[in-house]
């Protein structure tokens, strides 16, 4: 009898425990063909699916979170990113490149640790609105996108329109993928506390009809670490100052991501300015756009324009198309594409692009 109690009591405390868990799966397959002109120095067009991104970058995700009590709460979130042309893994093949943390969460805000987003992603949020797609502020600085960490502890919080947060890496990449989505810099060194550091911190504000939002992000180099940052004592920082503000169904923005790259000898600081408009022209449709301009100091400058309609068939099935055209100063050869490499101009050229695609989320 004593052992059927026994029984019946753990039951009772693991049906409580799953009926306060609550799990749900979710993603996204975001598939485009695109034409970019006038690659390489033979001039010729290429047309391909990209792999990286299309509007928004493809991803599977499980995400959770169990009550504490006490108006506290266990979080977790595991999100992969794929290439659905190939159906490859992202982020430098990582399993969970997009995030892979735990934390607890309350009024008071989230404390979270594992790899996940610095504070840069969350400045960005609503200011930048192509966001992570095949044209815009991806194209002109392939961090932006993968501003994530490693070994990071993470900290945010908002209070009636107020967000505060920061980040700090132990180690803020550990995959060598040649790539901003992986440059090995693994960090967690004995003899070298400072190497493969990260750090950011955000201020930012959300009203109804405007926002604003300011954010750093410093990463530090380490032995063997690509992109030149092959020492603790070079740094890599970004400044954010971004804002918005929403009319009716129009919003504009303008923001500026000030770089001061030390593992350039050359032209380290450099500025990208973005100007953002998007319009809900009517029902399921939406127009978009971005103009910017990115100028090194004492150096060349790119500008790149690009426009994009989203008309959406569901709440969760959209069609969209894209276009872009980029102009490259002096040596500069950016690619206007940030969908995959291989699609550059010719150092000075100019190049457009268009995409058509379709997006499902779930």
């Amino acid at each position: 009898m004593k052992r059927a109690s026994i029984a019946v009591a753990l039951l009772g405390v693991f049906t409580g425990t799953a009926q306060a868990q609550t799990v749900s799966v979710y993603g996204l397959v975001d598939v485009a063909v695109e034409h970019v002109t006038q690659v390489g120095s033979s001039g010729a067009g290429l047309t391909r699916m990209p792999s990286l991104t299309g509007t928004l970058p493809s991803r599977i995700g499980f995400r959770g979170s169990e009550d504490l009590g006490g108006g506290w709460r266990a979080v977790f979130t595991l999100e992969q990113g794929f290439a659905p042309d190939a159906g490859n893994f992202t982020q430098g093949g990582r399993a969970w490149g997009r995030q892979a943390f735990v934390g607890l969460s309350g009024s008071w805000g989230t404390l979270s640790l594992g790899r996940q987003y610095t504070m840069l992603y969350w400045s960005l949020l609503e200011a930048d609105v192509l966001g992570p797609g095949l044209y815009g502020t991806g194209s002109l600085d392939a961090y932006i996108p993968n501003s994530r960490a490693d070994n990071a502890v993470a900290y945010r919080g908002s209070f009636d329109g107020l967000t505060v947060g920061a980040t700090y890496s132990l180690g803020r990449d550990a995959v060598n993928a040649g790539s901003a989505a992986g440059t090995n810099c693994a960090g967690e060194l004995a003899n070298d506390a400072s190497a493969c550091r990260e750090w950011s911190a955000l201020l930012k504000w959300d009203a109804a009809a405007w926002g604003a939002a300011l954010a750093w992000d410093e990463i530090r180099g380490g032995p063997g670490a690509l992109f030149g940052l092959n020492s603790s004592s070079l740094k890599d920082s970004r400044l954010s100052a971004n804002g918005y503000a929403k009319w009716g169904d129009f919003k504009a923005s303008l923001g500026l991501v000030r770089r001061d790259n030390k593992a350039s000898g050359t032209t380290p600081r450099s500025d990208l300015w973005y100007l953002g408009a998007a319009w809900s022209a009517a029902p399921g449709w939406v127009v978009d756009g971005e103009l910017l301009r990115l100028s090194f100091k004492h150096g060349d400058a790119a500008t790149l324009l690009a426009l994009r309609a989203t008309y959406s068939l569901s709440k969760r099935t959209a069609l969209y198309g894209q276009w872009a055209h980029i102009g490259n100063g002096g040596s500069l050869a950016i690619s206007v594409s940030a969908g995959a490499g291989g699609s550059a101009p010719v150092p000075g050229g100019g190049q457009s692009a268009y995409a058509l695609g379709l997006r499902h989320a779930f």
